[in-house]
């Protein structure tokens, strides 16, 4: 089972320090999880001993502006996806804009993310290098979204109601 993996914020910095080290931390929205979330996942898990993967709440899913009607799945929903994956071994939810408290309270030493981002963008990235922690930008799987997925989704539909 992977519900052991699943920590309430409240207590996430004490779950996240009994990992082992050097911790990789990333966040996301992570809904309608595919094919590029877990190859970036993969991927994020080969840069440490642990990986640590904070999950966008709900509102702030909406405070991102992903659009109308998102996230499609519910926050703890997402998690328990993401925490089933093997490469996986802890998951929260948080409920601000960006993971800078987490990463404060945390301090891992690698901070992943998807090559959609740039390192220079990232205010994470001058915040790791306080203590000396590193931003890795993963490349990105071309032709995989949450936001293509519903795009399709939506077009099948529509070409569905015209026959």
């Amino acid at each position: 089972m992977y519900t052991h993996k699943l920590c309430e914020r409240a207590g996430f910095t004490d779950c996240a320090r009994q990992l082992p080290s050097p911790q990789v931390f990333t966040n996301g929205v992570f809904d309608l999880l595919h094919l590029g979330h877990v190859r970036y996942l993969q991927a994020a898990r080969q840069l440490g001993a642990s990986l640590v993967v904070a999950i966008n709440s709900d509102r702030s899913t909406q405070m991102l502006g992903k659009g109308p009607g998102r996230p499609v799945n519910r926050a703890p929903d997402r998690a328990a996806l993401v925490a089933a994956l093997q490469c996986v071994d802890l998951v929260t939810v948080f409920d601000e804009a960006t993971p800078i408290e987490l990463l404060q309270e945390l301090r891992p030493a690698i901070y992943a993310k998807g090559g959609d981002y740039r390192d220079r963008t990232l205010r994470e990235a001058s915040l790791m290098q306080q203590w000396g922690g590193s931003t890795v930008i993963l490349d990105y799987l071309q032709g995989y979204s949450s936001t293509s997925m519903i795009e399709r989704a939506h077009h099948i539909c529509s070409m569905e109601k015209l026959t």
